[in-house]
């Protein structure tokens, strides 16, 4: 057991985290394995394991408290952050409560709609937070081994590029997608009717997590519908929905010329396109999803559904295909996905607040993981809508710099990074494959592959493993580069080396409490 005199961020740095990690994936590894093998009573076993451990717990808490996104998002509490006194006592209440925990109350954050409604985003406290991101640690690797490999959102290992990629491998010249048509499928109000009962029922987990999932589902639910929904803005929550419509995918099959058995679905976690051939009926189809839905207390939204031939394109994760009349395969940026960046970067642009350097570092990240994101697309066109983006930035810094034009086009350079882009390139995860299955060499070098530039050269450099810790890159965790003589303008590569989120963060963390 780990004692503390003086709970502070030395203390809390100090904690054996590599270690922490081994032992956490060394569980995980043996719980996915023994649900691969069907024998889920040696799973709940281990997984009790998990969540009774040290390792886990301390993990769950920084993953909240340090990591994600949201983690300066308060509760019903108002609590943004916890001290690092305040982290270790959370980490005496997780070890009490893990098997018996009580949910909070969620604060409700009203989320504007594309279509103009709005949605509910149901934020639950720290202490819960740390508490479901403990349980996703117990359930992922449970159900990773039942998930369906046409299954890409909200999963480790897996990316919406790997949906693209497989949308293409279906559409493409050479799989004859000019005569195809797609299923743009909507699921009415996912989150909120997914029956509990369904979760319940599918859940791979010890009684004591069981009960704690239930009570977290009873915490947000509408009172008009006691039974349904999973509250979005849980960190649970994703994973709660991938287990309730896993096996949807497998509705819709057809044969190739082998006889071999495709399924030409794809889905993120409530998104899903269905790719038929000329013979296939798509009313057939719909009522076999509408069925496999309505007994998990869901159905198929009639209004926004709708049948598509290929050759007019659709629009899927931010993205526009299309086949040409040629028969050739296209992937663009959607034009709704192209205006919510361009809006993002006009508001930067046109910022009176701060100067055209502060501009500038704010554009850079934004464009690149624009950029990023859409790098196996065609991009000729959006090329030439970024210099007119990059040439307005320049007039606008031009302005503000009051300095040499040379400055302001230093600026720009900056604000507008160059990201490569190579069409329908990306190389999609192999079958059903996890993190959890212990490949760490495929895994490792897959994670690394992810990245590009100064931080490919660096993780091939280390042989894709931390420059920290040591430990290979096989995990969700972002990657970050580490300037060793601590100048941020100094990007020669021997002063580079990547490292993993947490482990950037603790180089960098001061002695006061975040």
């Amino acid at each position: 057991m780990i004692r503390h005199s003086r709970h502070t961020s030395e203390s809390w740095k100090a904690l054996p985290w590599k270690k922490f990690r081994r032992n956490l994936f060394r569980l995980q590894k043996r719980v996915f394995k023994a649900v691969q093998v069907g024998d889920k009573r040696k799973a709940r076993l281990l997984q009790k394991f998990i969540l009774k451990s040290t390792s886990a717990r301390f993990l769950a808490i920084r993953q909240v408290s340090q990591l994600n996104a949201g983690k300066k998002t308060a509760g019903i509490d108002g609590k943004k952050s916890l001290s690092f006194e305040e982290r270790f006592n959370l980490e005496e209440l997780l070890k009490m409560n893990s098997g018996n925990w009580k949910h909070q109350g969620l604060r409700e954050i009203p989320i504007p709609k594309k279509d103009g409604t709005t949605r509910m985003l149901k934020i639950p406290t720290i202490a819960d937070r740390a508490w479901q991101c403990l349980a996703k640690y117990v359930l992922e690797p449970a159900h990773e081994a039942t998930f369906h490999a046409r299954s890409y959102g909200f999963r480790t290992g897996r990316s919406a590029h790997d949906a693209q990629k497989h949308i293409f491998n279906n559409l493409s010249s050479q799989a004859n997608g000019i005569e195809k048509r797609v299923i743009e499928l909507d699921i009415e109000k996912c989150f909120d009717r997914i029956s509990h009962s369904a979760i319940m029922d599918e859940l791979i987990a010890p009684k004591g997590l069981k009960l704690g999932i239930f009570r977290c589902l009873k915490v947000g639910v509408n009172p008009e519908f006691p039974e349904q929904g999973t509250p979005q803005g849980g960190v649970v929550s994703p994973l709660l929905a991938n287990i309730a419509l896993n096996g949807i995918e497998s509705i819709h099959q057809s044969k190739d010329n082998q006889g071999r058995i495709k399924e030409p679905s794809i889905r993120y976690a409530d998104d899903m396109v269905i790719i038929l051939r000329p013979e296939d009926d798509a009313t057939k189809i719909l009522e076999r999803i509408n069925e496999f839905l309505r007994k998990r207390g869901m159905q198929v939204s009639q209004k926004k559904t709708k049948i598509t031939a290929a050759t007019d394109g659709f629009d899927f994760l931010g993205w526009n295909f299309k086949v040409q009349s040629n028969g050739k395969f296209r992937s663009t940026p959607s034009v709704d996905n192209f205006r919510a960046f361009r809006k993002k970067v006009k508001h930067i642009v046109n910022n009176s607040n701060h100067g055209a350097t502060t501009k500038a570092e704010k554009l850079a990240p934004v464009v690149r993981g624009w950029r990023n994101y859409h790098k196996f697309c065609k991009m000729n066109g959006s090329k030439l809508s970024l210099w007119l983006m990059s040439h307005r930035a320049y007039t606008v810094f031009n302005k503000e710099t009051k300095q040499t034009r040379h400055t302001s086009k230093e600026l720009v350079k900056r604000a507008f990074p160059a990201v490569s882009y190579s069409e329908n390139k990306h190389v999609p995860v192999k079958g059903t494959k996890s993190p959890y299955d212990g490949d760490t060499a495929y895994w490792s070098e897959r994670n690394s592959k992810l990245y590009d530039g100064e931080t490919s050269i660096a993780l091939k450099k280390q042989n894709h493993r931390c420059a920290s810790c040591g430990l290979k890159f096989i995990d969700d965790q972002r990657v970050h580069l580490h300037h060793i003589d601590g100048n941020h303008a100094n990007w020669k590569k021997n002063n580079l080396e990547a490292s993993h989120e947490s482990c950037h963060d603790y180089k960098h963390m001061s002695k006061s409490a975040s």
